[in-house]
């Protein structure tokens, strides 16, 4: 247990990897859902109109949420621009925590809020680390998740 342990520490930065990848998928998978399935529009109208908002309003929300989730999922996943499309998720996911699932209230039998407000603090984290180093953001423009060498000193309060 030891050794995966001291493994595991050694290679903290592919973690947070392993985190954005997974977030990007299950974003993508949202996103092409509600793409492609009559039941999941269906089901967003309900959600916006749940919300209090108008019809007028459901159109425009609903293809910038669709575009949001596939296109930017898509990014976070492969690592490209990762920043960028961590934030134009989050007011997607702003929306969900504090328009359309605060009403539901925290241990509802959903859990939508308290799983929107992962993903809403997930893609703050990814958005302030950016990329790690499995991606072609660190490889082409070499930012992202710099280690912090064990040697360094540690910052005084």
């Amino acid at each position: 247990m030891q050794k995966l342990i001291t493994w595991a520490d050694s290679h903290r930065e592919l973690w947070l990897d392993c985190v954005r990848i997974y977030l990007g998928l299950g974003l993508f998978a949202r996103g092409l859902l509600l793409i492609t399935g009559d039941t999941s529009t269906r089901y967003f109208v309900d959600l916006m109109h749940h919300g209090g908002h108008s019809w007028l309003a459901t159109g425009p929300l609903m293809h910038y949420v669709m575009l949001a989730h596939f296109v930017g999922g898509a990014m976070l996943a492969a690592g490209f621009l990762t920043r960028i499309a961590a934030l134009v998720q989050m007011p997607v996911l702003a929306g969900a925590v504090f328009l359309i699932h605060r009403k539901d209230g925290l241990l509802s039998p959903d859990q939508s809020l308290e799983f929107s407000a992962l993903v809403l603090f997930l893609l703050g984290i990814i958005f302030l680390s950016g990329a790690g180093k499995l991606s072609p953001d660190h490889v082409t423009f070499g930012v992202g998740n710099k280690s912090v060498p064990d040697h360094a000193p540690v910052p005084q309060i």
